[in-house]
């Protein structure tokens, strides 16, 4: 497993912050409609417990808005994708086809409310480690052209930024040949609900893309638990 370490600067500005990391290795598909039905029903379950301007109140985005605060970004500018993903939900607009795997990552995200960074591991260089965005550093946001992270959380690499809250960079994201997942889930509520999503993403990346040999790594500022699925 890729090791994700995270820096003083965010754990000081975010001092709840709770990570766990997944890895597995995958059977990537165009699609699959078992999974949009699971979806369809996820998203039923959303718009008929909740309202629009209730999003922000959800402990998880909440927390993850707050934290963009905390750093000097707007959050009504730069939505955390779980936001974003609930805010199209609400609005009766279609969620995003990508593949079946990033599918599988968007539909764990508006059910916890984490923001979830989807990488293939293997165009990750060296380690990740969780830093603050400067300005004037580049980055190419998937589907959004380059993207201001000043102020916004970012896993690094050897390279450069591959994820932030409210977008992954094109340099490692998911394709039809990612053989090998890393998906890290942002816990800036803290660790309450973070295994049961560990738990449901398991469950989501065994049903639909055959996932196997999964790990997973628990990170905060103090302890760090790595163990099997």
């Amino acid at each position: 497993m890729i090791h994700v370490s995270l820096s003083e600067e965010i754990t000081n500005a975010c001092p709840d912050l709770h990570v766990a990391v997944v890895a597995g290795d995958v059977t990537n598909t165009a699609s699959d409609e078992r999974l949009w039905k699971e979806i369809a029903e996820v998203e039923t379950a959303i718009r008929t417990s909740g309202k629009l301007e209730d999003i922000n109140k959800f402990p998880p985005i909440q927390a993850t808005r707050q934290a963009y605060k905390r750093l000097g970004k707007d959050p009504n500018r730069y939505h955390p994708s779980a936001e974003a993903l609930r805010r199209r939900i609400f609005r009766e607009l279609p969620l995003y086809k990508i593949d079946t795997l990033v599918d599988i990552i968007n539909l764990l995200s508006i059910q916890s409310g984490y923001s979830i960074g989807g990488f293939d591991a293997e165009k990750i260089d060296g380690n990740l480690i969780l830093g603050v965005g400067k300005e004037g550093e580049i980055y190419h946001g998937i589907g959004r052209g380059e993207l201001n992270i000043a102020g916004l959380p970012v896993y690094r690499d050897n390279l450069g930024g591959v994820g932030t809250p409210t977008s992954d960079e094109e340099r490692t994201k998911i394709d039809m040949d990612t053989k090998k997942l890393l998906m890290i889930i942002n816990g800036y509520s803290g660790k309450e609900g973070l295994r049961e999503a560990v738990d449901y993403g398991a469950i989501l990346l065994s049903r639909y893309v055959s996932a196997t040999n999964l790990e997973v790594e628990l990170i905060s500022s103090e302890t760090r638990v790595k163990f099997l699925l």
